[in-house]
């Protein structure tokens, strides 16, 4: 049988481990370039970015603004915040990606697979009848099918509109 190999060149970052250690969940969010933070929402209590490295198309990580670990430090306020924005996201990815259903979660801690456990953010991963295939079964590898700048530009302009409605 013929070797075929699955390129995936823009994972080489993640999968080396070098990756900048400045912590991408913290500001500053103005002026940076999607290619280096896909930010797609901010306010004063969270943030809201595209994963570079997604498991799906479309996959989040939401977090809030302040640099806190654990959930329990959160503040009432930070948590409705994340709960609302989540919930606005979810929206938001339903009418322009249309899936069939969500994973929405957080990875708390370093041993629950969590990147970045110095600061909490919660993930939602959108998921299609079928998007498990093979690929997931002989390897570690799942399929995006479309890259986050893609995604980037069609999502932007939906957050850019409820930013407005909140000013």
């Amino acid at each position: 049988m013929e070797r075929r190999i699955l390129w995936a060149p823009w994972r080489g970052e993640y999968v080396s481990g070098k990756r900048e250690r400045k912590c991408i969940f913290c500001p500053p969010y103005e002026g940076v370039a999607p290619e280096d933070r896909p930010i797609i929402y901010f306010d004063n209590l969270v943030v809201v970015m595209l994963n570079k490295f997604p498991y799906n198309t479309g996959h989040l990580l939401i977090s809030p603004v302040r640099h806190v670990a654990e959930l329990e430090d959160l503040s009432s306020e930070e948590l409705l915040a994340l709960m609302k924005i989540t919930q606005e996201s979810i929206r938001i990815l339903k009418e322009c990606l249309k899936p069939d259903g969500f994973n929405v979660g957080f990875n708390l801690g370093k041993v629950a697979g969590a990147g970045y456990p110095e600061h909490i953010h919660l993930q939602v991963v959108p998921r299609w009848v079928g998007d498990v295939n093979f690929l997931t079964i002989l390897d570690d590898v799942r399929l995006a099918s479309n890259h986050y700048l893609r995604v980037y530009e069609m999502l932007k302009p939906h957050f850019d509109k409820l930013k407005e409605k909140k000013a």
